[in-house]
């Protein structure tokens, strides 16, 4: 589990193809990974990752055709900027939100403009996931824990302000780039208790 603070940029080092699937190899740069074991979880833009052999500021993960698919990371090239979190501790703070490192979609960006010191992103996501965001609710976009200002239809908007733009891969988006998107986890389940019971041959087949 996450909160969607992004702790660092990291560098795409390498990404070689094994067996249809990739493997990945990931500097961290100022983000320590001491104390963090193969099988530790990273969000590595929105997308939980498993680490394999980490060093002090690299790491290597496993990426399946999937993940590859519907992710931005399967566009990545070497020496791209990610962005980097690892996984919550018990004792930490909640500084932004539930974040699973699920990705549900792609968001694209539609576009961006001065808001005072800040910046408003407009930006456009799948039908079937418009339903999920609501004015002052929150999105993850690309593992940045974000509160949705506007909605209006499929399009949806954010302000970054400078610090976020500075210290996440968020600044350096365009027109038409595309974005990991993770919806509010609460709203999906809300969906979910909002359906009508199962019957009973139902519950005896989940």
């Amino acid at each position: 589990m996450f909160t969607g603070i992004v702790e660092t940029t990291g560098t795409l080092v390498s990404k070689t193809e094994v067996g249809g699937d990739c493997r990945l190899v990931i500097e961290t740069r100022s983000l320590s990974l001491d104390g963090c074991r193969t099988g530790d979880s990273i969000s590595v833009s929105g997308a939980c990752l498993t680490m394999l052999e980490p060093e002090k500021q690299r790491f290597t993960a496993d990426v399946s055709k999937e993940t590859l698919a519907l992710t931005i990371i399967g566009g990545l090239n070497e020496g791209d900027p990610v962005n980097l979190e690892l996984a919550m501790g018990v004792d930490d703070r909640m500084g932004g939100h539930l974040v699973t490192g699920h990705v549900d979609g792609l968001a694209r960006l539609i576009s961006r403009y001065e808001d005072g010191r800040a910046e408003r992103f407009e930006f456009e996501v799948p039908t079937d996931l418009a339903r999920y965001v609501a004015r002052k609710g929150s999105v993850c976009l690309d593992g940045v824990s974000l509160t949705v200002n506007e909605v209006a239809g499929k399009r949806f908007s954010v302000c970054l302000i400078p610090h976020t733009m500075d210290i996440t891969t968020l600044g350096r988006l365009q027109p038409g780039d595309l974005v990991n998107l993770e919806v509010d986890l609460i709203a999906r389940y809300l969906e979910r208790l909002m359906i009508p019971d199962f019957s009973d041959e139902d519950q005896r087949t989940a």
